[in-house]
Formats: C-alpha cells, sequence, structure tokens
C-alpha cells in the first residue's frame, strides 16, 4: 500500500506548527493523536516532551528516532521557530515507517522514539533517562543531506558526524584609562593572545579538528576606558571524540597559562558537548541492503562524512551496546541545513519511510 499522501499530510503539519527545543508540546500532542487514531500503543511524560511508541512482541527491541525540535532563527526579519533543519521531515518519515509496518509480520518489538531537543544538543539523553535504550539491540535515524552532499534519489547507509563542545569563557581583569594602560589589566590583549593561542594548537595531521573563537565582547561607550573585563565564546570540532578531549585539554592548559602571563582571571565552562559518531558495521550493512532493496542498487552512495553533529550518538555512547547507524537521504536541500528558506524534494519522504521500514523489518 501507498502512504504517501497521508506522510505528506503529517509534514504539512508539522512543518507549519515549529517549536523549539523541550517545547514541542503541540508536536508531542499530534503525535499522539496520530497514534492513538493508528491504535498504537506509546507512553508521553509529565515532565519533558517527547513520544515513545511501540510496534510487536518481543524482549528485544529494534529502535528508531526521531528529532522532533525547530530553531529559532531569524526568517524575513523577524525571530520565530523554524523548521530548517529537516526535523519536521525525520518526523514524518518514521511515522510513515510505522505505517508501512503495522501490519506486517515482525521478528522483534520496534520501538519509535520521537525525540526532542536536538537541537540543545541533549534531547537524547532525556529519552535515554526514560528508558528509551532499554533492551534495544539496533537503532537507526535519519537525516536529510544538503543537496552537494548527497543527490536526491541516493541514501547513504551512515552519516560519521564529528563531535563538537563549545566554551564560554570570562576574562576578569581591571579596568584603565587609555592614558595609563599600565595601570590595568587590558582585556582585549587577553582576547588577541587567546586568539593566537589556538590558532597555534596541532594534533595529527591525519586527523580532522577545529577550534575557531565565535563570541567576543569587551568594552562599552566610552571609547578612554580600557576594558579589563570581556566575554568570548569557542566552537571546538573534531571528527573523533578522542580528538576533541586532547583539544579540550590543550585549551584548559593553555587558558591558564595565559591566565598567568597578563595577570588576570580566565573563567570558562564547556556548553553542549556532541559526541562523535559511533557506527556500527553491521547496521550500516543492513541499511546498506535496504537501500539498495527500496530504491536500487545504483541509490546506494558512500558514507556521509561531515563536521556537523547530533545528539543521536548520545545513545551509542551511553550503551555502547547497541548496534546504530544514521541513513542520510539525498533530498535536493537547498539552501543548505539551518538556512531559514531551506527547501527540499517531498518525495523523499515517502522514500525514506519505506527504507526505514524495510530495514526495521529485516531484524
Amino acid at each position: 500500500m501507498n502512504y504517501e499522501k497521508q506522510i505528506l499530510s503529517w509534514f504539512d503539519y508539522f512543518h507549519h506548527h515549529p517549536e523549539t527545543s523541550f517545547k514541542e508540546l503541540k508536536t508531542t500532542q499530534k503525535i499522539t493523536e496520530i497514534l492513538d487514531d493508528l491504535q498504537v500503543n506509546y507512553c508521553r511524560f509529565n515532565d519533558v516532551t517527547g513520544v515513545i511508541a511501540e510496534l510487536g512482541e518481543g524482549s528485544e527491541a529494534v529502535a528508531v528516532r526521531a528529532d522532533i525540535d525547530a530553531l529559532w532563527q531569524e526568517v524575513d526579519g523577524v525571530y520565530q521557530a523554524n523548521h530548517s533543519c529537516g526535523h519536521d521531515a525525520h518526523i514524518s518519515i518514521v511515522l510513515g515507517a510505522l505505517l508501512y509496518l503495522q501490519h506486517q509480520p515482525l521478528r522483534k518489538k520496534i520501538r519509535f522514539i520521537f525525540q526532542p531537543a536536538e537541537e540543545k544538543g541533549n534531547g537524547s539523553l532525556a529519552m535515554i533517562e526514560k528508558g528509551a535504550m532499554n533492551h534495544v539491540s539496533h537503532l537507526f535515524g535519519v537525516h536529510l543531506r544538503p543537496a552537494e552532499e548527497l543527490p536526491f534519489g541516493q541514501a547513504a547507509p551512515s552519516i560519521h558526524h564529528g563531535a563538537c563542545v563549545t566554551l564560554e569563557g570570562r576574562i576578569i581583569g581591571v579596568d584603565a584609562h587609555g592614558a595609563r594602560p599600565h595601570q590595568g589589566s587590558n582585556s582585549i590583549d587577553v582576547i588577541a593572545a587567546i586568539h593566537q593561542f589556538i590558532k597555534n594548537i596541532y594534533m595529527s595531521p591525519f586527523e580532522s579538528y577545529s577550534l575557531k573563537l565565535t563570541k567576543i565582547h569587551a568594552g562599552g561607550e566610552s571609547l578612554n576606558i580600557i576594558p579589563g573585563t570581556a566575554s568570548f565564546g569557542m566552537d571546538v570540532r573534531a571528527q573523533k571524540n578522542e580528538i576533541l578531549i586532547g583539544l579540550q585539554e590543550k585549551v584548559a592548559e593553555g587558558l591558564m597559562h595565559i591566565e598567568s602571563l597578563y595577570g588576570v582571571s580566565i573563567k570558562f565552562d564547556w556548553k553542549d558537548f556532541t559526541p562523535g559518531a559511533e557506527v556500527s558495521n553491521d547496521s550500516e550493512k543492513l541499511a546498506a541492503a535496504a537501500i539498495e532493496a527500496v530504491l536500487g542498487p545504483k541509490s546506494l552512495a558512500q558514507p556521509v562524512v561531515t563536521s556537523g553533529s547530533d545528539d543521536f550518538h548520545f545513545y551509542t555512547i551511553k550503551h555502547p551496546e547497541v548496534k546504530a547507524t544514521m541513513i542520510g537521504l539525498g533530498a535536493d536541500l537547498r539552501s543548505g541545513l539551518h538556512h531559514p528558506k531551506m527547501t527540499f524534494n517531498h518525495s523523499v519522504l515517502d522514500q525514506g519511510a519505506r527504507v526505514l521500514a524495510e530495514v526495521l523489518s529485516k531484524i
């Protein structure tokens, strides 16, 4: 049976009702209404948004995750919730897979995780606390990919996201008069030193990584005051989790030395850590076979390697026994993920649903 029109109808609702992280109240309600109509068992929670639903029987489960939150961004001069990362599509694809599977004989119990707050990088942790990974053997995710990365009609059996963490820092020195710089501690000099320092952090040239300042704020309206205090932010990324940890250690050590050199206090906290992908060869092969079975052998693309991050990978960090992969879908997606006017070919919704249904039914 073809459920393409139904999947598209659901997408239209989610697309026009975006909600930001941990505020996905209407989204959660709509998902439960759909599950009620389909007479599918589910669990929702009093203290967090999101839904966990199940089909079939058995002590062991195969799971699939859909992220359900939207971004908060400026669209045509107005700040608003906006589905520019494709999560509205992911919800619809996973619900579509449920439709295709509902009346099929299943080898295992299938768990559908509709997860909040992927954009905050910690929604997966909330679902883990709610038991989403209990007795799970395999886990699958899905994500639309930009056109320059994966053309429409192509699908990748895995997405190798990088690890990412951000840093919020504050420099505490002493203000001084512009005519007497020796009487203070210029926080802008400290910022410049930090900028130069992170440009000289080196790991193995065979590894992929980056460090960059993403926020600087120092001084006020009076330009004859040398500012002693400043705030700064940093984005740190690496393709491998162990390289990211090494970068964090080098940054912390360097900030300590700069603090001593300039006679200031530098306070900082690491924020929003998102781990890199730990892809299971077993699940990757299963996903590849499903792509070939549904879309044809010519549609199978190579695994996607990206410096972007996704909190999907907390599931395997916290439960390393789970065999996981995230399927990448070519969707003619333009002008890029997180672009306020992002568009894609809606035909991918049904394609993705059928690929997911195929892989979930074969385990």
